[in-house]
């Protein structure tokens, strides 16, 4: 793993809310604004995009963490901008603080935990060969 970034070091994801993003469990719709899973995949994606570029060839980072609180609703159009900050990076574990905002009003905030593996291990572990 590449040690190319520190605590504190930031990265932002923009994405505009669509329609396949709202609460719908089922195929039936709950409410018409950004699902807390649908955050939660972006959480997920914008701290790793700092693994994108400390990966190796032989490497993949994986989940370990992720923790969201839903605050205020974001709707169908509107562009939601997530920032991931470093809180740590320790060894092969990364944790962000993460923090998600429409027109500057927070929407959500919360923390995610990823670890870097190599990929035999990775394939080995998801074929239960501990």
């Amino acid at each position: 793993m590449k040690s190319i970034f520190n605590p504190g070091d930031q990265k932002t994801y923009r994405r505009r809310v669509s329609e396949s993003d709202q609460a719908i469990f089922h195929g039936e719709l709950v409410h018409a604004v950004c699902s807390t899973f649908a955050l939660a995949r972006d959480f997920e994606w914008t701290s790793r995009l700092f693994f994108q570029e400390m990966k190796e060839d032989d490497e993949e980072g994986i989940g370990t963490k992720l923790v969201i609180h839903h605050k205020s609703p974001a709707f169908v159009g509107e562009e939601i901008i997530f920032t991931a900050t470093i809180e740590t990076l320790q060894d092969m574990n990364l944790t962000c603080r993460i923090e998600a905002k429409v027109d500057g009003r927070i929407i959500a905030t919360g923390s995610t935990g990823q670890k870097m593996l190599k990929k035999e291990r990775l394939k080995r572990l998801f074929r239960l060969e501990l």
